[in-house]
């Protein structure tokens, strides 16, 4: 292979990329070498990407002013590594031994074991195929040699194969390294992939063999499908590629003929699955914070300046957080772990990654970590000590301010100045400064020394950041204008998508110590936790996301023993977590039990159901196939929300459907706005909302979405820049002439219907001809629970209309209830949460589970029933939180309802992978269920909600 000469520094490119802080140092086998330059260098599709080696904070920009890269972002994953999502999935074909050539030219070094990124290089100008080889720091070891990067230089370009490398050996002129090979899991494309790569002599082992097993494994389930059918037991399903037959078999109250004189609490308990969400088993319980070693944590003392006195695990908390504001590298002659950073063997004052297995002398800790206590354990009191405690022992930097920066969402913003007065003795307090809409006051390094406390939005800072295109930093002012003591992130997982804009400003703001706080740090994927990482600037190659997924997130997927150790052992040493239930918590609340109901279809809804089901089902495999995947991907996507809300109430579907826009839309492309495709767009709009979509521009939940004429989502923020600019759509290049013009926003929530009068509820049969499996359901549940008048019941759903639906039969059964949905004013909200705390005949709130997940004191009622099963549990946990938490005094009952050998089975199932992969995280015990099952791998999901199968 030719080899290229190498590069002077002037010859490196200067884009800016927001990466951790770098390690400072020296690199081992090369003492004395100087900081490494940023390089800019081609990912495996061509597209560039910046990778740091500076000690040096620099920025991190997405560039959205180019119409391509524009169009061409939008497609793509939002992890800021170039893959598509899909990509992530892919699994492993075959592993090939090779080596890295032309080590002699390049200042890479490598450490034996680690793990090491594999780029194509399309414009070197010796070899077109040239692929390099970079190591975490993203200095060049090499290139791959001229002839395997001919064979694989292809399926790099073309994205059909992912290389994940690895050393295997030492460097000298050459370096062993192995290439794993991954591909996509779609039968039909893989077997396409296997002919292309033995026509190219590619190793493929791996798929063949995994091919076979998926053979013999479809084999045994049908097999078990069968003698659990002639047992007459029910199939449940608890997870990816797992069944259980449910001891209990079909429970039929559900039904017209279970009603009867109606069952008690106590027979509906005992015909529901026991079900517990927080508690999922784990893989290995080596690695990470136990609880008897939480409950052992050192204690701070009590602040001086705290008025409150704080609970022994505040306290500790307080101590935790103190001392990881201030870390330090292992010391000589241990065997610890600090962030992931373990003394080397054998080389003196160096230091080995121990996911990456990177190696260097002295790396740089970060300051900070995560605070993922349970909802309720006082994580803004825990915050407030930790301001006012570093305050008096005075360690901030010379180059950092006093103030902290605290970053909340906009309902929160005035609890954090509420709760600092409430907890801080007179004489103590903090000066705080809202920094939002119209109570931005300037901020300078000169300004900011009269405030100790700042508190602004995510918006607030992703406006500011992408409002300026320089990257230089610090700017002359505003919030990048000055280094803060720390950045306080709360409800930090709203910066889990990695290319999302807001995470992009978050990312590039200046501290001296960051933290985030958040009761869920991982909600869908380890992608989500990615992003903490990058924030946090954890150093060791962590903050790039090819070796992140490399290094953690595919072993975890797989069930590597060694990625969950990584894992496990990364979040003992960033973060802290306790939950309400554990021992030394004694926070003496009452016992929470939580059961999954099912319920079988009436016959007519069975009917409705197995139509759409076959139809769905028909639109996947049209999407499979189908080069226009956008229109299928939209089809399929609207019939699986009938199905869901079907097993709601038949009436949710209606006979209005929307195949006629489609139609027009594949045939023209765009729609003409009159107002009846307007009302048809906004009908693919809340499509869009309900499915819980993002944003492909900023990668984000959408923000006042709105759609375009092509049947696009977009935030509007996001295509007013991109109309004005360009007058097209970035995902299909259509003509948009304005904002105005050429977009429609949602149709205005309706409000929720007047109580039934007593002529209509005369009319009981019309009532009882519109009532569904379900409703029957929760009305057994509630005239169960009014046997004991003290009951009250919150009834969570997603979708507003059935809430809508169900009014007239709470009515008809003398149940009087109150409502809380995203219609209803601040005033309107208060009024129904006084009527179901102070009023005793009030025995039921309809709730909106988007509206009513966060932000309210539900205490009054002691059960929750779950009408319909939202895709991220956490939204569900949170919900149920708002119910058992501090001021609970009664047991607490959660039932959730499920239509059996439904789509809403599978979403549990979907569920308990996600939960199960953030038990993981935490090394967290399971003491009921003893079975051992592989971390889901989230993938694929709506192949497993229409009953396909796939592997990693």
């Amino acid at each position: 292979m030719a080899r290229g000469k190498r590069k002077t520094p002037s010859e490196f490119s200067s884009q800016p990329y927001a990466s951790s802080s770098q390690s400072e140092g020296y690199v081992l086998s090369q003492p004395g070498s100087s900081q490494p330059k940023r390089v800019r260098t081609s990912n495996h599709s061509g597209h560039e990407s910046s990778v740091a080696g500076s000690s040096q904070a620099v920025p991190l920009e997405i560039d959205d002013t180019d119409d391509e890269e524009l169009e061409d972002g939008s497609q793509e994953t939002d992890d800021g590594s170039g893959r598509r999502d899909e990509e992530y999935s892919y699994g492993l074909y075959g592993i090939w031994p090779q080596k890295i050539v032309g080590c002699q030219y390049y200042r890479g070094m490598a450490t034996i074991g680690e793990v090491v990124i594999a780029r194509r290089e399309p414009h070197n100008r010796y070899d077109s195929n040239a692929i390099q080889v970079l190591n975490v720091r993203g200095e060049q070891i090499g290139h791959i040699p001229r002839g395997p990067a001919s064979k694989l230089a292809k399926y790099m370009d073309d994205r059909s194969l992912l290389l994940e490398t690895q050393i295997t050996g030492s460097k000298h002129y050459d370096c062993p390294i192995e290439i794993r090979l991954y591909g996509t899991n779609e039968p039909a494309a893989r077997e396409n992939l296997l002919a292309r790569m033995r026509a190219d002599k590619l190793p493929v082992g791996n798929a063949a063999d995994r091919k076979r097993k998926e053979a013999l494994a479809k084999k045994v389930a049908e097999q078990a499908a069968r003698d659990a059918r002639k047992k007459g037991g029910a199939i449940v399903a608890m997870g990816h590629g797992q069944q259980f037959e449910n001891p209990m078999g079909e429970f039929a109250a559900g039904s017209s003929q279970g009603m009867g004189l109606g069952p008690s609490l106590d027979d509906i308990v005992g015909a529901s699955e026991r079900f517990n969400p927080r508690n999922v088993a784990e893989a290995v319980e080596t690695f990470g914070m136990k609880e008897d070693d939480l409950a052992n944590m050192s204690k701070a003392a009590q602040p001086e300046a705290l008025l409150t006195e704080l609970h022994d695990f505040q306290l500790q908390g307080l101590q935790w957080m103190l001392d990881k504001e201030s870390p330090q590298l292992p010391a000589a002659g241990t065997k610890d772990v600090v962030q992931l950073w373990q003394r080397h063997p054998t080389q003196q004052n160096a230091f080995t990654n121990l996911a990456t297995n990177y190696s260097i002398h002295n790396p740089e800790l970060a300051s900070g970590g995560i605070l993922a206590d349970d909802m309720g354990l006082g994580k803004t009191i825990q915050v407030i000590s930790l301001i006012v405690a570093d305050r008096a022992l005075g360690r901030r930097a010379n180059d950092t301010c006093d103030a902290t920066l605290i970053l909340a969402p906009v309902s929160v913003m005035s609890n954090w100045s509420t709760q600092m007065k409430k907890h801080l003795k007179e004489g103590h307090g903090l000066r705080v400064m809202f920094y939002h809409g119209t109570r931005k006051q300037p901020i300078t390094p000169k300004s900011i020394g009269g405030f100790d406390v700042v508190i602004t939005t995510y918006d607030s800072v992703s406006s500011e950041w992408h409002s300026k295109k320089s990257p230089t930093l610090p700017r002359q002012s505003g919030l990048f204008s000055v280094k803060w003591r720390r950045i306080i992130l709360d409800e930090g997982h709203n910066i889990r998508n990695p290319k999302a804009k807001k995470t992009v400003a978050a990312t590039n703001l200046l501290a001296q110590s960051r933290w985030v706080l958040t009761g869920t740090p991982i909600i869908n994927n380890l992608k989500d936790l990615y992003s903490l990482v990058r924030f946090l600037r954890l150093t060791g190659g962590l903050d790039n996301m090819d070796i992140f997924h490399g290094a953690i997130i595919r072993p975890v997927n797989q069930g590597d023993v060694r990625g969950n150790q990584s894992l496990q052992l990364l979040m003992g040493g960033i973060c802290l977590r306790r939950k309400k239930e554990m021992a030394f918590i004694d926070l003496r609340l009452p016992e929470l039990s939580e059961y999954v109901h099912k319920i079988t279809f009436l016959s007519h809804e069975q009917e409705k159901y197995d139509a759409l089901e076959a139809q769905a089902k028909g639109t996947l495999d049209a999407l499979r196939g189908d080069n226009r995947k956008a229109d299928t991907y939209r089809h399929l996507l609207e019939v699986l929300l009938r199905m869901r809300q079907l097993c709601n109430h038949w009436k949710l579907v209606g006979e209005e459907r929307l195949s006629f826009v489609m139609d027009q839309l594949e045939k023209e492309g765009v729609l003409d706005l009159t107002e009846e495709n307007k009302h048809a767009l906004q009908q693919l709009l809340q499509l869009s909302i309900d499915s819980q979509e993002d944003c492909p521009v900023c990668m984000d939940t959408c923000n006042e979405p709105v759609i375009t004429k092509c049947a696009h989502v977009f935030c509007t923020n996001c295509a007013e820049q991109f109309i004005s600019r360009q007058h097209k759509c970035p995902m299909c290049r259509a003509e948009l002439e304005s904002l105005a013009t050429s977009t429609v926003p949602p149709a205005k929530e309706k409000a929720a219907p007047p109580p039934p009068t007593q002529e209509q509820l005369r009319d009981a049969e019309s009532l009882d001809s519109e009532c569904s499996s379900k409703v029957e359901a929760l009305l057994s549940i509630l005239k169960a629970s009014a046997k004991d008048p003290t009951n009250k019941t919150i009834v969570f759903s997603q979708w507003t209309s059935f809430l809508d639906l169900i009014q007239p039969h709470l009515a008809a059964n003398n149940i009087t209830f109150t409502r809380i949905d995203g219609s209803m004013s601040a005033r309107h909200r208060d009024a129904a949460l006084e009527a179901l705390d102070s009023d005793p005949k009030t025995t039921v709130l309809l709730a909106s589970l988007a509206v009513c997940s966060v932000g309210l004191n539900l205490v009054a009622a002691n059960q929750v029933i779950m009408a319909d099963s939202w895709w991220a549990p956490a939204i569900e946990d949170q919900a149920v939180d708002r119910v058992h938490r501090l001021g609970q005094k009664r047991e607490t009952k959660v039932f959730r309802l499920v239509i059996e050998h439904s789509v809403e089975e599978k979403v549990l199932g979907i569920q308990e992978d996600k939960r199960r992969l953030m038990s993981l995280a935490f090394a967290e015990r399971e003491s009921r269920r003893k079975g051992r099952r592989r971390a889901g791998a989230g993938l694929a999901d709506l192949e497993r909600l229409l009953g396909g199968a796939t592997t990693t």
